[in-house]
């Protein structure tokens, strides 16, 4: 069977975004994507929206639907997280792939920067806790990805230096992205400079807080041939859960990514090494580093010095987060996951200006949810 096809792509202005809304950075990316893909409105028969953090709704595909002024025969609500973009395009392939849409929007937004309080940003970083054996002992988000790191750093000798690098080296592909909401240049010592938030993460190996949107189309096969630019194939798809929450975790250094790209890798029959270009999702340093290796990129203990020296850089063993990731690029909820998304479309289109890696192909997109519980990857292809 043919493989689904990704016809549009697009995102929004990103960083402080005074006035803006959730719902209004939903549409927006929308209408861009349905208009990169030279379709209209109407023809979108499936639309995959996902959660808000300043808008929350049961049913909030319905109400970005409707704010479009359209009535697809499809339309669902997904929440997995940072995984939720991933998850999202999956579950657009497999309803083109079953013949139930041809046109299937997907769209993430959220204005988590201008629209939420600190309390409330603060609230929304603890209760992802388990709210009997997590919460009442002060868990967080940061502070429970400071536990990996501290098992990773026991375990395969990573230095705090090798978390730096990460940092900075997104930092440096930032630089290159007119749009990126962090372009000032970094340093191995401004990270290690940088104010503790959860020993050993300091401010510098934590993702930014952003307001942004980001939408894709995917199409069918055979739908996709009258689409205006070149499609970009999805060649396989994986998922994996693992835990939920930290403390049932079944290890702090081997993660769902290893399946979830396992199973992608098979279905588009190829391997880790055939990839040209990544977007990993990045949270923290830690977040990358240790997928990176989990997923097989790189050895156990191997991806702090190849970091250190290029390995993610355009021309390097693996370019990676080549718009800054969430570190520099832009982090606005599930939104997040889908800038990761887009820029994985254009560097395979070759629209990457002043970014673009040579000759790219093949590309890798990974995303997980919770503290690395649930993953899901994807591998994309020039068509």
């Amino acid at each position: 069977m043919p493989s689904p096809v990704i016809t549009g792509a697009a995102d929004t202005e990103v960083g402080k975004l005074e006035g803006s809304t959730s719902l209004g950075l939903q549409a927006q990316a929308a209408m861009a994507a349905v208009e990169d893909a030279g379709l209209s409105l109407a023809e979108i028969d499936g639309v995959l929206c996902a959660y808000s953090f300043t808008e929350p709704h049961l049913m909030l595909s319905s109400v970005v639907s409707e704010f479009l002024g359209i009535a697809p025969s499809y339309s669902v609500a997904v929440q997995a997280g940072g995984a939720t973009a991933c998850a999202q395009l999956v579950h657009a392939a497999a309803l083109v792939e079953s013949g139930r849409c041809r046109h299937v929007l997907v769209v993430c937004g959220d204005n988590r920067l201008t629209g939420m309080t600190r309390d409330r940003a603060v609230a929304a970083l603890s209760e992802v806790g388990h709210a009997q054996f997590e919460r009442p002992y002060g868990i967080s988000v940061p502070s429970a990805y400071a536990l990996v790191a501290r098992r990773y750093m026991h375990e395969y000798g990573v230095t705090l230096e090798h978390l730096a690098g990460v940092a900075v080296a997104h930092r440096k592909n930032a630089m290159r992205h007119p749009k990126a909401q962090m372009r000032e240049p970094i340093t191995l010592e401004d990270v290690a400079r940088s104010r503790p938030i959860s020993t050993p993460l300091r401010l510098l190996d934590c993702c930014l807080i952003s307001d942004g949107g980001a939408a894709v189309v995917v199409s069918a096969a055979d739908a996709a041939r009258d689409t205006r630019k070149p499609g970009i194939a999805i060649l396989g798809t994986g998922q994996m859960n693992t835990h939920e929450h930290i403390v049932a975790a079944p290890s702090f250094t081997d993660f769902g990514c290893k399946q979830s790209s396992a199973q992608a890798f098979g279905r588009a029959g190829i391997k880790a090494a055939d990839i040209d270009v990544a977007e990993i999702y990045d949270s923290f340093t830690i977040t990358l580093l240790a997928e990176l290796e989990s997923i097989g990129f790189f050895g156990r203990g191997e991806a702090g010095p190849a970091i250190l020296s290029g390995a993610l850089d355009l021309d390097g063993k693996l370019p990676c987060n080549t718009h800054g990731g969430l570190l520099s690029y832009a982090h606005s909820g599930a939104a997040g996951g889908m800038f990761h998304v887009v820029e994985a479309v254009r560097q395979l289109r070759g629209e990457a200006a002043g970014r673009q890696v040579a000759n790219a192909r093949l590309g890798f997109v990974h995303g997980d949810g919770g503290i690395l519980s649930v993953h899901f990857s994807l591998v994309l292809g020039r068509l």
